[in-house]
């Protein structure tokens, strides 16, 4: 099926919108059926907020290279050691860092090679 399309000028970017409203309810209705469920958009939503502030995305590529404690973390990131705690606690609630206790040490690293991955794909999207 062809639909004409048209662009639209909004502000020096161009959209392109159909200028039909010419319809395939198949592909519709295939599309919607192998849509996640609401639940889990809101929580791939969720994730990628989590991953949308730079200190976090600093500790993670901090984590890439070695298991570090809170106190080696904020000397790295010229941060102090409450401020790296709070973001290490948002990330470890998102299972994207886990941590070991050694005395009075707390080591955090990645949770697995998925978040390695996910950044990995970032990196060669924004990097293309």
């Amino acid at each position: 099926m062809f639909i004409h399309k048209e662009v639209i000028t909004m502000y020096d970017n161009e959209i392109e919108v159909c200028s039909t409203t010419i319809l395939n309810d198949d592909l519709i209705k295939q599309t919607k059926e192998n849509m996640p469920n609401e639940e889990i958009l809101k929580k791939i939503s969720e994730f990628f907020k989590i991953l949308g502030e730079s200190t976090r995305i600093k500790i993670i590529t901090i984590l890439f290279q070695n298991e570090m404690c809170v106190c080696d973390i904020a000397a790295v990131m010229n941060m102090s050691q409450p401020a790296i705690s709070q973001q290490l606690r948002v990330l470890k609630s998102a299972n994207l860092v886990k941590y070991r206790k050694e005395g009075k040490s707390v080591f955090y690293s990645l949770s697995d090679d998925h978040v390695k991955q996910i950044f990995d794909q970032g990196m060669l999207h924004i990097t293309e």
